[in-house]
C-alpha cells in the first residue's frame, strides 16, 4: 500500500471572531460608560436622588438611591473592564426593570420606556457574551468549559 503524501494547507484564519470581539469590547465600553453618567448623579448628590425617588413612589428611597448609584456605576466598570459580566448584565437588567416598573408603567415606548428597554437587554446581552477582550477571560471561571481541542484549534 502506498501512502499518498499530505500536503500542506495553510490554514486561514477568519476575521469573524475577532470582530465579534471587538464589537463587543465597544458595546461594552458605551453601554458601560452610559450607566456610569446616569449613576454618578445619583452617587454625588444620594439625598436629592433619595428625595425624587420617594416622589415617584420608589420604596425605601435612601436605600434605592444608594442601590441604584452602586450598581449604575459599578456595573458600569465592570462591563467595561468585563468582570464579572454575568452579575453585572443582570444587576444593570434588573435596575432597568426597575426603572420601568417604578417611572415609565403606562408610558409609550417613544418618549418613555425606550431607554431603560434599550440599555437594560444590551446590559443583559453584553454580560452573557461580552468577548474574549475582558477580565473574566483571564480569571479562572472565565477559562471553564475550554477543551484542550479548543485550545490548540485557537492557538
Amino acid at each position: 500500500m502506498t501512502e499518498k503524501p499530505t500536503e500542506s494547507v495553510p490554514r486561514q484564519r477568519s476575521i469573524a471572531p475577532h470582530v465579534s470581539d471587538l464589537t463587543a469590547l465597544l458595546g461594552r465600553i458605551v453601554v458601560g460608560v452610559v450607566f456610569i453618567a446616569h449613576g454618578l448623579p445619583k452617587a454625588m448628590n444620594p439625598e436629592g436622588t433619595a428625595q425624587g425617588f420617594a416622589a415617584m413612589g420608589i420604596p425605601f428611597p435612601t436605600f434605592s438611591a444608594l442601590l441604584g448609584a452602586v450598581i449604575e456605576v459599578g456595573g458600569g466598570l465592570a462591563l467595561i473592564i468585563g468582570l464579572a459580566l454575568p452579575l453585572a448584565g443582570l444587576a444593570l437588567a434588573f435596575m432597568m426593570a426597575g426603572a420601568y416598573y417604578f417611572v415609565h408603567v403606562g408610558d409609550p415606548l417613544v418618549g418613555g420606556y425606550e431607554l431603560a428597554l434599550v440599555m437594560g437587554a444590551t446590559a443583559l446581552a453584553l454580560g452573557f457574551s461580552g468577548g474574549r477582550y475582558s477580565l473574566d477571560r483571564l480569571l479562572p471561571w472565565g477559562r471553564r468549559g475550554r477543551s484542550r481541542a479548543a485550545e490548540a484549534v485557537s492557538a
